[in-house]
């Protein structure tokens, strides 16, 4: 009898530990309009390093506690943004990101350990791993999450005036490395409403 007494104390705690672990984590919602992407290329020879900017599609993010628990950001590559109407044409064409066969890419995060964010990021078709610095703030009831991922393009097929691949290049040549730099809100998902029992 005191077994059984012992078993049915051990369940009704790992039960209570359970439900208030899921208590305690929360999801979020990314905002894309209240977010902001911001890309850099840059030259191998020189100063010349273009700017500009790219929308999130669409994101969510799980907190459990204080830990980020999950994260998947969805980006819309074919709104590559350029003040160059030429050289933005050309990052959405089949040299660069294809955006026409590729019009998303996505990064999924696998483990966040202090501020080094860690996850899988798709683009261009191509799977790579990924690890940059993050920064999470609260922002009202809301997540403020910032940082900066360096991103070697021809991990993704991106071979376009790649030293690594061509050549006599010269001037013309362009670093692997792009950085991305990212501004995000994520807003806290509120539960829908029951309607009331007739």
């Amino acid at each position: 009898m005191k077994t059984l007494t012992n078993l049915i104390s051990v369940f009704v705690f790992v039960l209570a530990l359970s439900t208030s672990s899921r208590a305690q984590s929360q999801s979020f919602n990314i905002d894309p309009d209240a977010s902001q992407l911001t890309w850099t290329g840059y030259a191998e020879v020189g100063s010349w390093a273009p700017t500009g900017t790219l929308r999130l599609a669409k994101g969510y993010v799980t907190r459990t506690g204080n830990q980020i628990s999950s994260a998947t950001m969805t980006m819309d590559m074919t709104s590559i943004q350029h003040e160059n109407d030429r050289l933005q044409a050309h990052l959405r064409d089949e040299a660069f990101f294809d955006v026409a066969r590729f019009p998303t890419a996505t990064f999924v995060l696998r483990s966040l350990s202090g501020t080094t964010a860690t996850g899988q990021l798709t683009l261009k078709g191509v799977t790579k791993p990924v690890s940059f610095p993050v920064t999470i703030s609260p922002d009202g009831a809301g997540l403020r999450i910032k940082g900066r991922a360096l991103i070697d393009r021809t991990q993704f097929g991106i071979r376009y005036n790649s030293t690594s691949f061509f050549a006599d290049l010269g001037d013309q040549a362009i670093k692997n490395e792009f950085s991305l730099q990212f501004d995000v809100l994520a807003k806290p998902v509120v539960p829908a409403k029951r309607s009331a029992s007739r």
